[in-house]
């Protein structure tokens, strides 16, 4: 009763002037809308009068209406769409979900709901339903897309070019004088509070009688070393304004001194806040808000801290007891799965913890939880776990499916190198074993052998210095092993977020490592900042010629902890249609792209070979997905419902052009309500000094089909034929309810 009396209320609530505005010119330039909702007599004709106008359309459309009806599908059938094709689809899933409602995890489980034309006809009727500006707006474009006022114009190559080069990379002289008088700035502060025993350490301390240049050359090759910049990580709101040189405003300030007080962990090491700007560049402003936005907290994510739902539920983990995409696990917190193929392990190592904090981290819920922290001494190995590796091996060992392990954390490179020597060579062993259980088992029951190496880690951005002559070695010799006994992909998985993270010393640390042999793929999380036009693509490019290679672009995931940072999903097409097109690798040139991690070592030369025989700028190949709080990555959506906020709510299916758990069949589709509406995207883009015109198709995407996964991450076919069962899963769910 109380959601109904509330929902009431909602409905007797004026509209705001402006929105009036928006609601009349609406109307005035779509008369066949203005009639069906002045002639009306009750929301349900209203509604039924919009139905009956878009189905006038799709019967004329058939391979929208086959769409419409998901008689078709797929990325072949999603291409073939027109741009009015996607409005009348929209326009009809609108109509068949008016009225429903949705637990909406942007405001803590409240109910929302959606019923557009109802909000339309209340509003021409008298003036009420309480839609505000944001959902006027949205109505706005759909309906000039609908009507063909509206025109979907792919950018030229030329202007995606001039997009990208308002975006610069670190590895500009410029922008590389303005880092080195950051660091200089940072080390003569540090310089200070060591002297006054401000900060103390053991290891890194002025003998007596040194000079104040002879401090500063010191100080030069202490910069050098990893572990000095992990020991003076800033800690503190204070301390990082004062290396800033005091150029954050009050109001941030109040802000993160909120973020500590509530808890919320500060790490961020010297190195990575030389990248950070104290003055805009004239030659480049805002060239650093991407960075900026991932080391300021945000007002939400402080208010939420403490109420954090997670967003990926098969995190959730009880062991000996099915996640929620129906896999069984060994422990609580080493373990992550939700693919058939492929687990992720995380150490009980120094590895559990990252180089720095970003503030869209998908471990953020775990951060909340305390399974994940920056207190490094505390995460030294204890003797407990050899023995919990090797648990953790045998159940990579035993199972049927498992050919992919993705050493991760926190940060698989912040293991000391003894630390992660082991675990490679317990993965070596494992593999081994299971190459050796398989020779007593007969064709069409032979399990999966171990095919690919993966370890997670942000250092080659946050902290490139990690990357040493003792790793590369150990990698080598664990490639040179393994690969000896059929093991045949080796991956370094990556995220550097912006070109401005592309420094010379990040550049050094990728050269060594797929010098190593090992092939080095970038993973990027598609924030508002990162969103902008040309952003991506640049980085993408960027990264291209140091020798990596694009795997996927992610949509913002969370709930209101992350809207500052969120982009909106019609944003993540719109890039992928108008921007990245330009990076597709013709079919002649897809064995050339197989062919790269097969000879890691000569990454760069032969990228560019490809780009250059190709005549792309850059290689995409990369996906745009979004992390489903179900299961599994996907862009395959349809926006079915509209707040009256504005806030789109769309339905997503699952990737099917992969294997998936065998619990997905009973699973459905998936219902996202986005954290802010496109308009409020819109603005949050002009206040960064974008051009809101360059944008402005984005209203009209909101149907999206994920793209095929490019060839070079597929994996291999085994010589022999695989059982069918599966192990360490169980589809019985029935006590779920007492996970969450």
């Amino acid at each position: 009763m109380a959601m109904k009396s509330m929902i009431k209320t909602l409905e007797k609530v004026a509209i705001s002037v402006r929105s009036l505005k928006l609601l009349n010119q609406l109307l005035q330039e779509n008369p066949k809308l203005e009639q069906i909702m002045k002639r009306a007599g009750s929301k349900s004709e209203a509604l039924m009068g919009v139905r009956k106008w878009v189905l006038s359309y799709l019967d004329t459309h058939p391979t929208a209406m086959k769409y419409y009806l998901g008689e078709q599908a797929g990325r072949e059938e999603f291409e073939k769409l027109t741009w009015r094709d996607y409005a009348a689809i929209r326009l009809m899933d609108y109509a068949d979900n008016a009225g429903r409602r949705f637990s909406d995890l942007n405001i803590r489980s409240e109910e929302v709901g959606t019923n557009p034309f109802k909000f339309i006809w209340m509003a021409t009727q008298d003036g009420t339903g309480g839609a505000t500006e944001d959902f006027f707006t949205d109505m706005l474009h759909l309906f000039r897309q609908f009507s063909g006022k509206s025109k979907k114009d792919i950018p030229s190559k030329e202007q995606i070019e001039k997009w990208m080069r308002r975006h610069p990379s670190g590895l500009e002289p410029r922008i590389a004088k303005i880092r080195e008088a950051n660091r200089d700035r940072i080390i003569n502060i540090l310089i200070e509070k060591i002297d006054k025993k401000e900060i103390k350490s053991k290891k890194y301390i002025f003998e007596e009688g040194l000079s104040s240049d002879q401090k500063y050359m010191r100080m030069l090759q202490w910069w050098d070393d990893k572990n000095f910049h992990l020991r003076f990580a800033i800690r503190s709101p204070k301390f990082l304004n004062e290396l800033l040189s005091y150029s954050l405003d009050p109001t941030t300030m109040e802000l993160l001194n909120e973020a500590k007080d509530a808890g919320i962990p500060f790490f961020i090491n010297p190195y990575y806040l030389s990248l950070l700007n104290v003055q805009e560049p004239r030659f480049a402003p805002g060239a650093d808000i991407v960075i900026r936005d991932y080391i300021i907290y945000s007002k939400e994510l402080i208010q939420e801290f403490g109420h954090l739902v997670a967003w990926e539920r098969e995190d959730i983990v009880q062991p000996g007891r099915p996640n929620i995409a129906g896999w069984i696990l060994p422990t609580a917190h080493n373990v992550h799965r939700r693919y058939p193929e492929v687990a992720i392990m995380i150490p009980d190592t120094v590895g559990r913890a990252c180089g720095g904090l970003c503030v869209s981290c998908q471990r953020m819920y775990d951060f909340q939880a305390g399974n994940l922290n920056f207190n490094l001494d505390k995460l030294k190995p204890k003797e407990v776990w050899p023995q919990k590796l090797a648990r953790l091996m045998e159940y990579f060992e035993e199972d049927t499916q498992l050919r992919d392990i993705l050493i991760t954390g926190g940060d698989a490179l912040m293991s000391s190198d003894a630390s992660l020597k082991n675990i490679l060579e317990q993965v070596h062993q494992m593999a081994l074993r299971k190459i050796e259980n398989n020779k007593s088992l007969p064709e069409g029951k032979k399990h999966a052998e171990m095919q690919r190496v993966r370890l997670g880690t942000r250092l080659p951005a946050y902290l490139p210095r990690r990357v040493t002559p003792e790793l590369v070695k150990i990698l080598k010799e664990f490639k040179h092993k393994a690969k000896e006994i059929g093991i045949q992909q080796f991956v370094i998985q990556t995220h550097f977020q912006t070109a401005m993270e592309i420094t010379p010393e990040a550049k050094k640390a990728v050269n060594m490592l797929t010098s190593a042999g090992w092939i080095v793929t970038n993973q990027l999380v598609f924030t508002a900042a990162a969103s902008r036009r040309g952003h991506v693509a640049k980085l993408r490019k960027c990264l291209n010629d140091i020798g990596v290679v694009p795997y996927y672009t992610f949509s913002v995931k969370g709930y209101m902890e992350n809207y500052h940072n969120f982009a909106t999903n019609a944003r993540a097409v719109q890039e992928q249609t108008e921007e990245k097109y330009l990076g597709k690798v013709p079919a002649e040139f897809i064995q050339k792209i197989r062919e790269i991690p097969s000879d890691a070592e000569h990454c760069v030369q032969n990228i560019k070979k490809l780009r250059d025989d190709a005549g792309i700028p850059f290689m995409a190949t990369d996906r745009n997905v979004l992390n489903l709080p179900g299961i599994g990555k996907s862009l395959t959506f349809r926006t079915i419902g509209i707040t009256r906020h504005g806030r789109r709510i769309l339905e997503f299916d699952h990737d099917t052009t992969r294997s998936h758990s065998p619990i997905i069949e009973g699973m459905g589709k998936v219902v996202i309500i986005e954290s802010k509406s496109i308009a409020s995207y819109m603005r949050q883009l002009e206040d960064m000094g974008e051009n809101p015109a360059d944008y402005e198709s984005v209203y009209g995407y909101s149907i999206g089909d994920t793209e095929p996964l490019n060839p070079i991450y597929v994996y291999p076919d085994f010589p022999f034929e695989m059982t069918k069962e599966v192990t360490n899963f169980a589809m019985d769910r029935d006590e779920e309810e007492d996970m969450y």
